[in-house]
């Protein structure tokens, strides 16, 4: 593997706290060549007893090393004090919202301290405002900040997006400042404080929503696979019971639809004719699409709405994804060394046609206490 697949070798990270948000963020970090020292107390990160199966540590903790340190003991701050202000370039934390600051040990402490200092915050509801000091997880965030309004089937009670898209969201958004920060760094040798929270990152997925309100007045529904403003853009069932996503987004695209399911004159059809009208009138053209994907498999409709250009992609469940020709071969999926029976996910990006892999498996609890304390001070 070429050195310039881990741009941020040589830089260290200290990450504190647990669950998903920050752990994902440090292990993009650690993914990416960085040193990360995991600070976790004397049970572990809670995300270390989620289960069974117990799965959700390994999937966000690899190239890391654990270190176990108790935060109400004076000796322990100290060995913190000392890690920071001797190797790291980076904090990130999301324990409770203010906990650091009420033991003397947050951002302004530490950048007093080494104000080369990268020190990221990763919150809850956000810094400011009446609920900053609350604490917050992902459906917390789905819920206020009206994700789980716009999800699932009118009428139906809210449903939360599966994936645990706020907590990863944020996690990327902590690394997207931290790496903003280290490259001011490099011109100014100034540090900086970043601050990032699950429901600011919630908010920020909401934007197309947002901007639809602004224009109109009008609140969002559900429309379970469809996608306001655009149709046809939703998932039908085919004869197997199997869904096939169809994402004709413009005049032509619906043109080329007609044409494979036989119904070219749908396309001149004034109901039909613009994206607006379409819209206007989506259950008729929805009911109409769905009795003619229904006459046959999905793989039939897939390769044959595939042929003529139009964007389509078939419902997978997990199996399936992972079994797909597709999957394979972006070489995404992988199994790491002491990273156990279960595969993991790499990250999403490549350089210079190479993906970084992960070196090490997720550390066992407090496994690096004494190598890294003992280590000797980070030159420059």
């Amino acid at each position: 593997m070429s050195s310039n697949t881990y741009p941020l070798s040589g830089i260290v990270v200290i990450e504190i706290g647990g669950s998903l948000a920050a752990p994902f963020a440090g292990q993009i970090l650690g993914d990416l060549g960085a040193e990360v020292i995991k600070v976790e107390r004397a049970q572990g990160d809670d995300a270390r007893k989620w289960g069974p199966p117990y799965t959700a540590f390994p999937s966000a903790n690899r190239n890391k090393k654990s270190v176990v340190l108790d935060l109400r003991k004076n000796s322990d701050r100290e060995s913190l004090r000392r890690l920071v202000s001797e190797r790291a370039d980076v904090v990130l934390q999301n324990l409770r919202p203010g906990h650091l600051d009420e033991i003397g040990m947050g951002a302004e402490y530490f950048r007093d301290l080494k104000p080369g200092l990268v020190f990221c915050n990763l919150g809850a509801f956000g810094k400011d405002g009446p609920f900053a000091r609350r604490p917050g997880y992902d459906p917390l965030m789905q819920a206020f900040a009206g994700i789980m309004s716009v999800v699932g089937e009118e009428g139906r009670p809210p449903v939360r997006v599966g994936p645990s898209i706020v907590d990863l969201g944020t996690g990327m958004w902590a690394v997207i400042g931290i790496l903003c920060a280290l490259m001011r760094k490099r011109e100014t040798g100034v540090g900086a404080t970043v601050d990032v929270s699950l429901l600011e990152t919630a908010i920020t997925w909401m934007m197309g929503y947002v901007s639809r309100y602004s224009a109109t007045g009008e609140v969002a529904k559900p429309m379970g696979t469809g996608q306001a403003g655009i149709a046809p853009y939703q998932a039908y069932a085919a004869s197997d019971g199997r869904y096939l996503i169809v994402a004709a987004g413009n005049d032509s695209l619906f043109q080329k639809l007609c044409g494979v399911l036989g119904q070219s004159q749908w396309a001149t059809d004034a109901r039909f004719v613009s994206n607006g009208d379409r819209f206007a009138n989506r259950q008729e053209l929805n009911d109409l699409i769905a009795t003619e994907i229904k006459k046959e498999t999905m793989e039939h409709w897939l390769t044959a709405i595939d042929a003529v250009g139009v964007p389509c992609a078939p419902v997978n469940n997990v199996k399936e994804m992972l079994e797909s020709e597709q999957t394979k071969a972006l070489d995404i999926i992988r199994t790491i060394p002491g990273g156990g029976e279960i595969e993991h996910v790499m990250l999403p990006l490549s350089f210079d046609g190479t993906r970084p892999g992960g070196r090490t498996g997720p550390p066992t609890l407090g496994q690096h206490t004494s190598e890294v304390l003992a280590e000797p001070t980070k030159v420059g």
